[in-house]
């Protein structure tokens, strides 16, 4: 599933190497709206599960959303400001007392999702319904919009999250999640890694404006329901969320961005959940 065409060219979306870009000054890029609340938990099939949301011990999904301003990447001519750099990597904190719960669902895979897209993950992996992407890419001497699907899937360790754009560019990228324990306030911390994605040769990499998702997951086992993620069973003054959004990185190989890497974090803090 590794693949993006320009002008009916087919190109690999991860590539070994990366296109060089040439800036006047030091890409710079922030998180211009970040916003995370516990929602009820999607069913595949629409409508939700009963009896989550955001309620102090239930089962619950989260909608995250981002907003990315960012300026000094791939400038050109054509292009004098440039635009926000690629990102390649996104870490997300739950709060303190939030729990993630994998035993009794299926389990996806990336060479599964390569080899055969959503169709090779059993249901059971579904972590979201369909969310949405707004990037930019470059086509022609235009730096453009690019809209894209994300869905997100049980597995590896953590989640899989696809993303599949159709115009003007298409391509399809999975990055990978895995779970860390991080220090209070904060708890499980997701840590994704985003892949390079060229456009055409010789261009700058895709970039990312905005993101939103709404990610969790539960099962029926006989007459008992699985909760992939449960919220704390206690809270004082809200439920604190983080999220660090690294631009760029020299790291080589498959992960290299070509400019130096730029950390760049955002907090929040929902309200108290109610109690059950």
């Amino acid at each position: 599933m590794r693949r993006a065409s320009i002008c009916l060219a087919a190109l690999g979306v991860i590539a070994l190497g990366l296109p060089a870009t040439s800036s006047a000054a030091e890409p710079t890029a922030s998180i211009t709206k970040f916003k995370a609340k516990a929602i009820p938990i999607p069913k595949p099939g629409g409508g939700s599960w009963p009896k989550t949301g955001n309620i102090l011990g239930a089962g619950a999904a989260v909608e995250a959303e981002y907003v990315i301003e960012g300026s000094g990447y791939g400038v050109t001519a054509q292009n004098p400001k440039g635009g926000i750099p690629p990102i390649s990597q996104v870490n997300f904190y739950l709060p303190a007392g939030a729990k993630i719960h994998p035993q009794g669902f299926g389990s996806c895979t990336e060479a599964a999702l390569k080899a055969s897209g959503p169709s090779g993950c059993p249901k059971s992996s579904i972590a979201s319904p369909v969310g949405s992407v707004l990037g930019e890419v470059t086509f022609g001497t235009e730096r453009v919009p690019e809209e894209s699907e994300l869905t997100a899937y049980l597995g590896e360790g953590g989640l899989l999250f696809l993303t599949v754009g159709h115009s003007p560019v298409a391509l399809e990228i999975i990055s990978k999640g895995h779970y860390t324990h991080s220090a209070a306030p904060y708890g499980e911390e997701l840590i994704t890694l985003v892949p390079p994605v060229p456009t055409v040769p010789g261009a700058p990499l895709a970039s990312v404006k905005e993101i939103h998702i709404k990610a969790g997951a539960a099962v029926k086992k006989g007459k008992k329901t699985l909760y992939y993620g449960t919220l704390p069973t206690k809270c004082k003054g809200g439920l604190p969320v983080k999220t660090e959004i690294v631009f760029g990185g020299q790291f080589g190989g498959a992960r290299e961005f070509g400019i130096p890497a730029k950390t760049v974090t955002a907090t929040y803090k929902a309200p108290c959940p109610r109690k059950k």
